[in-house]
């Protein structure tokens, strides 16, 4: 039976997402359903196995008490769309489903479970850290060992890409979390899990893009990452 993955709705680069899992749709294995606040209901959070929630817009400051002006601030906030993928999120744990948070998505889950963000990394993390035009940022990160990104990873270090200027902030962390990865230039958060797994779906959340990295078939921080998820819907269903 096809695993049904729910994926969150971005105006931004949403097809990427979908390109990623385009092996295990075309193989019969995956079925695709667009998570959009306007549209989607409860019964279509039933009907998935799993979720993703995707990258974009900054969240809106007021969810988390931060500063109402700070540099590269969007023009418009997505509130609805905030609160809409909080939902999610809550689904998921409530009803023990897998979930894989990326970039926007994981800066979701920190302010969900109660946390704070940095919302500008500043001038020279920004160098690493943010987007250049269209073009993403490759920085090297260290992971924690004994941690589940390390078991799925195989690897202690590596690179990956990055187009943020915003960051979790680790003095402010949400219940239950725990980071799992740092950059390794500017120390800043790169993943996220449960600090207590115990009667926890699967719940990893990435700073970076695997989605769009380069060689991502071959990344053991891309295609690891998307296998592990999948296996873990299959494990729970």
């Amino acid at each position: 039976m096809k695993i049904r993955l729910g994926i969150s709705f971005s105006s931004t680069n949403f097809q990427n997402y979908l390109r990623w899992f385009d092996p295990e749709v075309n193989a019969g294995k995956v079925e695709l359903l667009e998570l959009k606040a306007e549209s989607s209901t409860l019964s279509d959070f039933e009907s998935c196995d799993g979720f993703v929630l995707s990258g974009g817009c900054d969240i809106d400051t007021a969810l988390y008490q931060g500063a109402a002006n700070y540099p590269h601030k969007p023009e418009e906030f997505e509130t609805e769309r905030d609160h809409f993928e909080a939902s999610i999120y809550q689904y998921a744990k409530k009803h023990q489903k897998p979930l894989l948070g990326i970039c926007r998505g994981m800066q979701l889950v920190q302010v969900a479970e109660g946390g704070k963000l940095i919302q500008d990394l500043g001038d020279e993390a920004n160098l690493i850290h943010k987007k250049s035009g269209n073009t993403d940022r490759k920085h090297s990160i260290q992971v924690h060992e004994g941690s589940l990104l390390s078991s799925i990873s195989q690897q202690s270090s590596g690179e990956v890409n990055s187009a943020h200027h915003q960051a979790i902030d680790s003095n402010q962390l949400g219940n239950n979390l725990f980071i799992s990865a740092w950059s390794t230039d500017t120390h800043s958060p790169e993943a996220l899990e449960y600090k207590n797994k115990q009667d926890q779906a699967f719940m990893l959340c990435v700073q970076w893009h695997p989605e769009r990295m380069e060689e991502k078939e071959k990344s053991p921080f891309s295609e690891n990452i998307k296998q592990s998820f999948l296996a873990s819907i299959n494990h729970t269903r």
